[in-house]
């Protein structure tokens, strides 16, 4: 018998006795690991860059957008819990639960609508490798820099689940030991009075001063939900990952239970003491608030710091879009929504075959965006704002779903329920609908929007014209198949 870290995640597959092995995921990833995978995913840029967006919107009232959207965001990932840990061997992931619960055209919707968004948002991680790391060899072609880092974050895809996890983990902890620097060094700066980052004395009072703590009203804290929110994306990737848990009952509850909060907890803690320390009025988006944090401390390396960090955050997550591509490429095919090659594993269970398309695919990507016009390509790229609600929106109508069939008795329930069910769960969905609205009043999120319609409408096209066709004459040819056995 083998050991539990390595024991296999079964498939659906047509294939037959040995070659089963060959569609199958090692389970390979600890508790730690399926933590700090959906923490690592949800804190990047985000928080470093993006947060300079949702304040200029809001103002101070930005942190109420981040309390409201962390707890809808909490209500999806409670959702997606308690689907896996109902069948926690059964592998999979979103897209396999909405295609059980909602039906295959949701399945293969889902499936690849998160594929498009996480290699939009790949391609942008990687090329900003290339401009971060250009800031110390200049002279280097961004192009090497690019190259060599595609070649990374795949090889260590490719080496076994183990290694993804643990590197991860690791990229994380920098992280998280950057937020907390950046919040100990303003909170020094507030009480021993080491600088001055911004031209207002620092203290609580800048977040009611400067126009009050809502300067913009209502409408502008509504329409901060749509940067607020994206900052969370990530953190869907736990769905996938619990699939090569070697203790999902026991990792999966944990990560999803405290993940959030903490998450919650770093963006709220850090954009406090940023707003503290300087007026909303002052924070353009020029340059990260962090920046001048460190900047305000005397650091004269401040620049070069957070470099640092800015790649430990774009290689973190370059390396979790590659995992989660992989995986969600696994799943389509195991379903049929995609070639079947890519269902195929290695022999330490890695999805060889759709990491490699990942890399193939960032090449293109990478390719095209030095060849399509930029403003083109901010349009292609803006899908990936609305695919990250657009799954969040599937992962709870599935979650209702599933609800609907333990009501009926078809289903029993499992051990891990949603809070406040069922109110809750309405409640964020009725909120994840609403920023897809509130993108259509604001001329920076149209093309999101419009992007993201059309993407929709294509997908639905494909699946309903070529791959159901596909699906059913497939479906009908089994039976003869096995007759003839």
């Amino acid at each position: 018998m083998s050991a539990p870290s390595t024991s296999p995640i079964p498939v659906q597959s047509s294939t037959k006795g040995s070659s089963e092995r060959h569609h199958e995921l090692t389970k390979g990833l600890t508790t730690r690991h399926i933590q700090f995978i959906a923490l690592g995913s949800a804190i990047g840029t985000g928080l470093f860059y993006g947060s300079a967006g949702a304040i200029e919107l809001a103002g101070p009232a930005v942190l109420l957008a981040y309390v409201v959207a962390g707890l809808a965001v909490f209500m999806v990932m409670r959702s997606l819990g308690e689907m896996a840990l109902r069948e926690p061997n059964a592998g999979g992931s979103f897209g396999r639960y909405a295609r059980q619960y909602m039906g295959p055209g949701a399945g293969f919707l889902v499936g690849w609508m998160f594929v498009i968004e996480m290699l939009v948002v790949a391609i942008a991680d990687v090329t900003a490798l290339a401009v971060y790391l250009g800031r110390w060899w200049p002279d280097v072609p961004a192009w090497v820099w690019i190259t060599a880092v595609i070649l990374l974050v795949t090889g260590l895809n490719l080496i076994h689940v183990k290694v993804f996890g643990e590197t991860e983990f690791w990229l994380s902890i920098l992280k998280v030991g950057a937020i907390i620097a950046m919040i100990l060094g303003g909170l020094a700066i507030i009480v021993f009075h080491l600088g001055q980052p911004g031209s207002a004395p620092v203290g609580a009072q800048n977040l009611v001063e400067h126009g009050g703590f809502a300067p913009n009203g209502m409408l502008g804290i509504l329409l901060s939900f749509t940067v607020v929110v994206f900052a969370f994306g990530g953190v869907e990737t736990l769905g996938l990952a619990s699939a090569e848990a070697t203790e999902p009952t026991k990792a999966v509850p944990r990560a999803i239970n405290t993940i959030p909060w903490r998450i919650l907890l770093f963006y709220i803690l850090a954009i406090s003491v940023i707003l503290c320390l300087i007026p909303w009025t002052e924070i353009t988006g020029d340059e990260s608030p962090f920046v001048q944090i460190f900047d305000a401390l005397g650091f004269p390396w401040a620049a070069d710091l957070l470099n640092v960090i800015v790649i430990t955050a774009a290689f973190s997550a370059l390396n979790a879009d590659s995992f989660a591509i992989g995986r969600m490429l696994h799943g389509l095919a195991a379903q049929g929504d995609a070639p079947a090659r890519f269902a195929r594993t290695n022999g330490r269970g890695v999805p060889f075959v759709a990491v490699l398309m990942v890399a193939t695919a960032l090449v293109i990507g990478l390719i095209l965006n030095v060849l399509i016009p930029e403003n083109v390509f901010t349009v292609i790229a803006a899908i990936a704002t609305f695919a990250t609600v657009f799954v969040w929106v599937i992962i709870l109508l599935s979650h209702l779903g599933m609800k609907r069939k333990i009501a009926r008795g078809e289903i029993e329930q499992g051990p891990f329920s949603t809070p406040g069910w069922p109110v809750a769960s309405w409640l964020a969905l009725v909120f994840m609908v609403l920023v897809i609205v509130l993108f259509a009043f604001d001329e920076s999120t149209q093309p999101a929007l419009w992007a993201g319609i059309v993407g929709t409408i294509a997908l639905v096209a494909i699946e309903r014209f070529l791959v159901r066709p596909r699906r059913s004459a497939q479906d009908a040819a089994t039976p003869s198949r096995e007759s003839t056995l």
